[in-house]
């Protein structure tokens, strides 16, 4: 089948397509849940004195008293059995970006034959997948297959169900045979303590005696496109690089901003419906839905949740979007830019820290400039960007990120920190060596009786920044938004706690010296303004004045690409922090930068080889043929005494030659090998590869333009982004 017979029978069917029937939602306390073995479902079927030590094991991170294990898997058995269960997964995160599950049967056969159902306490506490398999960066050899999974408590066991059944799933860490992390689970774990520790000793010295455990909360917004699955089996880079390498933008785009909050598609509404409906069973409290700026591209965000949990409930937010997608006829992208020339996606992180009896530590309530906590935690991060936003920039580099960065739709690649008027004005007066006062917020009256008068925010937002403060807590605003979002919550809180620590030792050492403790505070406080203040910043982070005054006054990193980005994970600072904390061991880090320098390098030989192979197969075969119709009718016009202009004929030949020569030399770049480091190679796919590609591309996209539309061999933009 030539493509465009394949584009003409995808659109008749989309066209006929008859949509899938909307459906009465079920009331929310009917669905919420009802696929998680949660604690009241623990209350209900564990013994009290069980249930009590896995509750405080979740609650406040008591050691796992793994005597209990077989009386809780016989409960979760007999619940999973009751849902239609007849599986049940170890499920955990490897470094991938990906979610691994292994089933296996609760099915253990009897000496006479018979069968019955079988699920023990080891079985629940420890698996063994393949160590060797999966992405490890030299930790283990391929004949070096060993590795564990392990129950992690703190994160609900739940049931996943298919059009094929229902299977038990259980969260998991995953560890090699000699107890290195392969997963993004184990060092989020860490994190989270060694924050914790460090939170508590300053919450200590502020003179709090009781202090509930202080853990992470994140709240992603997930952005996402939505195309039609006829046209993406259509396209080859669509199937297997998740964007389009070629496409010449549609003669509308985003331009008219009528998409952002517009009237969402019904058959989009339909399967939002479905996808929410799903998470809800799964205790994933999504929340928000809209239209994003871009045509097809929507977003979905949950409430805020802890860390942990957060992270595992985003990884099953994006498989039931990409599994419920198929069900609609629809392909979901998480690609930070499926489509050139209009907005990508992204992931906002949402991040803050708390506990239940200090409540939210970056609240400032209505007078920060009074909230000495606040102002304490909130400097500790600001410090914390300063000194290792690289190490931020690198928790978010991936060859597709990279497309998205520094665009109208992301941050720039600079980490820099914004905090809003009111705040911006406080720390000001700590770095003039007095606290006064806090700007007033005011209020909204706009003068009409039947409008209602309200309270302002305290500052504007800046859609520019990276590294937001949004009233409560902080966005992290340049996460792709196909990572996990493990790593970057790794990142912020080991550098939180890295500065809490420094907090703690700059105020034991002034009140030991006999310094009364505000003194001590504001002393504290206006050291990391001091020294810290440069990566403040409330402007225009696309401008090129802010990208000069950032690294030539500022000395702020610009690292534009993940092959800049990545060897800042081999940084003795870096490797120092991590350590020191206990998150990362020396190995464990150095593995993973082996693992993503390889996927990056990877990913962008994917694309170059697709590059190659729908310039060849596609879009030569589609121009020829096209020339030749032309040259055919000009010759037969001119039969009959008319000449065709052959200017436009001539600007085809031209850039299908171009298009060809490039393809020649991308060719044979690929073929490169002989690279000294990985760092190199990685600058190489940068600085060669991808430039050749957008070369090839710049001159593909100019023949799609001009040659007719009946021959061209693959879905356009017009069509992909439009029809629906």
């Amino acid at each position: 089948m030539s493509g465009n017979t394949a584009r003409v029978q995808a659109v008749q069917t989309i066209t006929n397509r008859q949509p899938m029937p909307a459906k009465m939602p079920e009331s929310l306390s009917d669905l919420w849940a009802t696929d998680v073995f949660t604690l009241s479902k623990m209350k209900e079927s564990l013994p009290k004195e069980v249930f009590k030590s896995v509750k405080k094991t979740i609650e406040v991170g008591a050691e796992l008293d793994v005597s209990i294990a077989d009386v809780v898997a016989i409960a979760m058995k007999d619940w999973a059995l009751s849902k239609g269960a007849l599986y049940y997964a170890h499920v955990f995160y490897p470094l991938t970006n990906a979610t691994a599950e292994k089933h296996d049967g609760f099915i253990s056969v009897q000496s006479d034959g018979s069968v019955i159902s079988e699920f023990s306490g080891k079985v629940l506490v420890q698996g063994e997948p393949d160590g060797s398999s999966f992405p490890n960066g030299g930790i283990r050899s391929t004949f070096e297959a060993r590795g564990y999974t392990a129950w992690d408590v703190t994160s609900p066991a739940y049931i996943m169900t298919t059009d094929n059944g229902a299977t038990l799933c259980i969260p998991t860490v995953f560890i090699s045979w000699t107890g290195e992390a392969l997963d993004k689970k184990t060092p989020l774990l860490r994190a989270n303590a060694a924050m914790n520790k460090a939170a508590t000793r300053v919450l200590s010295l502020l003179g709090h005696k009781d202090i509930a455990t202080v853990n992470s909360s994140c709240g992603a917004e997930q952005e996402y496109f939505l195309v039609d699955a006829n046209f993406v089996s259509s396209r080859p880079d669509l199937l297997l690089a998740g964007r389009t390498l070629f496409g010449a933008s549609a003669a509308k785009g985003q331009q008219f901003d009528d998409h952002y909050f517009g009237a969402i598609p019904e058959r989009v509404q339909v399967y939002m419906q479905d996808v929410e409906e799903q998470l809800y069973r799964l205790g994933i409290p999504a929340k928000t839905r809209h239209n994003e700026v871009a045509p097809g591209q929507f977003e979905i965000a949950p409430f805020f949740e802890s860390a942990n949990v957060a992270t595992d409930h985003q990884q099953l937010l994006m498989t039931v979007l990409k599994n419920t997608a198929k069900k609609h006829g629809l392909v979901c992208l998480l690609h930070e830019k499926p489509f050139k020339g209009i907005n990508g996606s992204g992931k906002h992180v949402n991040w803050s820290v708390g506990n239940a009896t200090q409540g939210n530590l970056l609240d400032p309530g209505h007078t920060p400039h009074e909230n000495t906590q606040f102002l304490l935690f909130c400097g500790a991060v600001i410090r914390g960007v300063h000194k290792y936003g690289p190490l931020l920039r690198a928790a978010i580099a991936t060859a597709s990120n990279d497309h998205r960065l520094g665009a109208n739709e992301a941050p720039p690649a600079i980490m820099s920190v914004y905090l809003g008027s009111q705040l911006d004005n406080v720390f000001e007066q700590i770095s003039n060596g007095k606290i006064t006062g806090s700007l007033n917020a005011g209020v909204m009256n706009l003068g009409i009786n039947t409008l209602p008068v309200f309270n302002k925010d305290a500052g504007d937002r800046n859609r520019t920044s990276p590294f937001a403060f949004t009233g409560n807590r902080f966005e992290f605003r340049a996460v792709g938004s196909g990572q996990s979002v493990a790593g970057p919550l790794v990142s912020m809180n080991t550098m939180l706690a890295e500065s809490l620590d420094w907090v703690a030792d700059s105020l034991e050492s002034q009140l030991s010296a006999g310094v009364d403790l505000d003194t001590a505070i504001l002393k504290t406080l206006k050291d990391i303004i001091d020294q810290h203040g440069a990566v403040v910043f409330g402007g225009n982070g696309y401008s090129a004045e802010w990208h000069k005054m950032a690294v030539e006054e500022r000395g702020l990193a610009n690292l534009r690409t993940a092959a800049d980005a990545l060897p800042v994970l081999k940084e003795a600072y870096i490797v120092e922090l991590f350590s020191k904390f206990g998150v990362l061991s020396p190995v464990e880090l150095a593995s993973r930068f082996e693992i993503y320098a390889e996927q990056y390098i990877l990913a962008i030989d994917v694309e170059a080889k697709l590059v190659i192979s729908m310039a060849k197969t596609g879009i030569y075969p589609a121009v020829v043929k096209y020339l030749s119709e032309l040259s055919a009718t000009a010759a037969s016009l001119k039969s009959f005494g008319v000449d065709l202009d052959n200017a436009s004929m001539l600007k085809i030949a031209e850039s299908l030659a171009n298009m060809t020569d490039t393809v020649s030399k991308l060719s044979t770049a690929l073929h490169k090998h002989d690279f000294a480091t990985v760092e190199e190679h990685m600058q190489f796919c940068a600085k060669t590869i991808r430039p050749l590609m957008d070369e090839v591309r710049q001159y593909a996209d100019l023949l799609e333009s001009e040659v007719a539309d009946n021959l061209w061999p693959f879905p356009t933009y017009q069509e992909m982004l439009f029809i629906k």
